[in-house]
């Protein structure tokens, strides 16, 4: 779902029932708005009474567009015209003066919960025929006659603790699915999402793994909840996040939020907070340079025109050299310029080549970066090596606390990677990356009195020209 609510540009109606083989059609939001009140309340109503209806027209709606209801279930629309699931509109129909006048005055504002991102999920039936837990239109009509405002009648059927949010944005409606699969490696605001969505799901899956920190890296506890939600629910458990899987876990969290009920549990903002990962750029200092630097150096001995590069974590001409080289090497325009296409190559193409060395290094090798950032809450052969070399190395620097080889990152493993940082002036962030990853291997290297493997050790040298 997109991270906060806004007002689509068009909408796409069903006129049927979900299931049915029904036309589609695509019309402007404000105009869907001013059908359905045309078809479903009466333009001889008092004005506060039609204001009332509309405000909680415009937030069903969006509802069904912010949760991406029957999107993420694989339909083609945003909402149908069937009023056993959705609200009436009449392809084609007149719309009255006033009405016309008033949602276009009203379309871009909607109800919310306080505390709450989402559009509520606001209920209303006719209040004669049919009653329901939400507003009553005729109702609203005779609060409306009393000299109640919009709000007042709203209140009275929704409680007092909802919002009329107001000048909310407009823009097309675009999909929440990821460009690209989400898997271990992957890092930004989309991880991110599926994190605090699994361990909410995982509260009423209690199978499901919970994972120690929402921080939008894609290590392995969110590969592990992952795998379990897809075996739950019936999907390939390959702990990566394709279209299946992020629906999937969108439908689900869903619905164990009841966001598609009046009284849900709500969204919040925290819930919606992104993360960035900025791209290292020309001058910057810093980990994300050291980073980059560590790709590109480790490429750089098996394709032979990208220069080695000094892991010094300084973003200057050497390092721009060897991001022009990359770029040249794999077709991508050589400006020096590191964006997500650069990175993402250059990343593939160290997973293409550290995918041959498994296992067939030892300890005591200058074994690669997995690729895999390792932090709290992981669990994997690579902490268990990590365990044990950090012990190796806490012999001789005693400041450096030794830990179990359990392969679980826990808080005393945390804790000895923030000691062997602080020792070796890297930034103590108790997280393990390309930078931690290849200061252990060479402390270790050192200590056991171990070298560097030759080009001519590493299977399947001839990468590049």
């Amino acid at each position: 779902m997109p991270t906060l609510p806004y007002i689509p540009e068009y909408i796409t109606v069903h006129l049927g029932p979900p299931d049915s083989d029904a036309e589609n059609v695509t019309v402007p939001f404000l105009d869907y708005i001013s059908n359905v009140a045309s078809s479903e309340i009466y333009p001889t109503w008092p004005e506060n009474a039609l204001r009332a209806n509309i405000y909680a027209q415009i937030s069903y709606a969006l509802n069904r567009i912010y949760t991406e209801y029957y999107r993420s279930r694989g339909y083609d629309f945003d909402i149908t015209n069937s009023t056993t699931v959705d609200q009436s509109f009449v392809n084609g129909r007149d719309i009255f003066e006033n009405i016309s006048r008033l949602t276009g005055e009203l379309f871009d504002d909607y109800i919310r919960r306080q505390g709450n991102i989402e559009p509520l999920f606001a209920q209303y039936c006719d209040g004669i025929e049919v009653t329901c837990e939400g507003l009553s239109q005729w109702g609203s009509v005779a609060l409306a006659q009393n000299g109640r405002t919009p709000y007042e009648i709203l209140t009275n059927y929704y409680g007092n603790d909802i919002d009329i949010v107001r000048g909310a944005p407009v823009m097309g409606i675009t999909a929440s699915l990821p460009e690209n699969p989400l898997r271990l490696g992957s890092a930004g605001s989309d991880v991110r999402q599926i994190q605090v969505r699994l361990n909410r799901i995982s509260d009423n899956y209690p199978s499901i793994p919970k994972i120690a920190l929402a921080d939008g890296i894609f290590s392995y506890d969110t590969e592990s909840a992952v795998k379990s939600f897809q075996e739950i629910f019936g999907l390939t458990p390959d702990g990566i996040v394709g279209p299946a899987t992020w629906y999937k876990i969108q439908i689900i969290f869903n619905s164990v939020k009841k966001l598609a009920d009046l009284n849900s549990e709500g969204i919040t903002s925290d819930e919606i907070a992104g993360v960035t990962f900025p791209y290292p750029e020309f001058g910057d200092r810093g980990l994300a340079v050291r980073n980059l630097q560590y790709y590109l150096d480790y490429l750089s001995r098996f394709y032979t025109a990208i220069p080695p590069v000094a892991m010094d974590g300084i973003f200057g001409e050497g390092t721009r050299s060897a991001v022009i080289a990359l770029q040249k090497e794999f077709g991508l325009p050589a400006n020096g310029v590191v964006d997500a296409d650069t990175w993402n190559t250059m990343y593939d193409a160290y997973l293409g080549i550290i995918e041959q060395f498994e296992g067939k290094l030892g300890e005591g090798d200058m074994i690669p970066f997995p690729g895999v950032i390792i932090r709290l809450g992981s669990e994997s052969p690579a902490v268990a090596l990590i365990q044990r070399y950090l012990n190796t190395i806490a012999d001789t620097y005693t400041e450096i606390p030794k830990i179990n080889p359990t392969g679980y990152f826990g808080t005393m493993t945390q804790n000895a990677v923030i000691a062997f940082q602080r020792t070796f002036g890297l930034p103590d962030n108790g997280i393990i990356d390309a930078s931690t990853w290849d200061e252990i291997m060479s402390i270790y290297s050192d200590l056991q009195g171990s070298t560097r493997l030759g080009e001519g050790q590493y299977p399947g040298y001839e990468v590049g020209a």
